[in-house]
């Protein structure tokens, strides 16, 4: 089996990404960025990103989580500790993040560390979650092997009239990461495949570096 695809083209020709205009921190040209895609309505959900870690049988994975919150420190999503994801994390906190917004050509790059977010911090975003997400967050042994999709909801079933009319505490292997970033790129797509390119890396004095690279 196989397709070629070397006809799949695309002429980037919607923005520029020039010196003269970005900001001189990242977060600011992220939130800037981010609220312009929002507003261009093109994206079902502009906050989904890949997040790729370091797995414990030593192969990189990707998988797209979805960013609840972006601050001056960096961005925060939420999943099981117990995961496949969580474990990698805790072995190595190094992360890759990227954001791919094809209605404006964009994509943004982020290598960062991951670290658990406060405790009531996670209590206070489960407790807004809606009562199907919570009770999801509680009864998935997330990426462990299961027999069936049946079994599982019938252990949802269960859990739902356990919890009857009750408040769902948060489980405790289920919570936040904050990303804080150490470099981020953003790239939009010019014509030609000359695509801009710039780089923001954090120093040591915790001053933005901006520099641009090669397409």
């Amino acid at each position: 089996m196989q397709k070629d695809l070397s006809d799949y083209r695309k002429s980037y020709e919607k923005r520029a990404l020039l010196e003269s205009t970005i900001k001189e921190n990242p977060m600011e040209q992220f939130q800037k960025w981010f609220y312009e895609v929002e507003a261009a309505n093109g994206v079902d959900e502009p906050n989904a990103m890949t997040i790729s870690t370091m797995g414990l049988d030593g192969f990189p994975k990707n998988r797209v989580v979805l960013m609840k919150k972006f601050t001056h420190e960096g961005f925060i999503f939420y999943t099981n500790y117990q995961s496949e994801k969580g474990r990698a994390i805790a072995s190595n906190p190094s992360v890759c993040l990227s954001f791919f917004w094809p209605n404006m050509e964009r994509q943004v790059i982020i290598k960062g560390t991951a670290e658990k977010i406060a405790e009531n911090l996670s209590d206070g975003y489960f407790e807004s979650r809606p009562l199907g997400s919570q009770l999801g967050a509680v009864v998935s042994n997330q990426s462990e092997v299961i027999g069936s999709r049946e079994a599982l909801e019938k252990d949802l079933e269960a859990l739902e009239k356990e919890y009857e009319g009750k408040e769902i505490p948060r489980p405790s292997y289920w919570g936040g990461y904050l990303v804080r970033p150490i470099s981020l790129e953003f790239w939009q797509g010019r014509p030609n495949r000359l695509h801009d390119r710039i780089r923001y890396t954090l120093q040591e004095d915790y001053n933005w570096k901006i520099e641009r690279l090669a397409p």
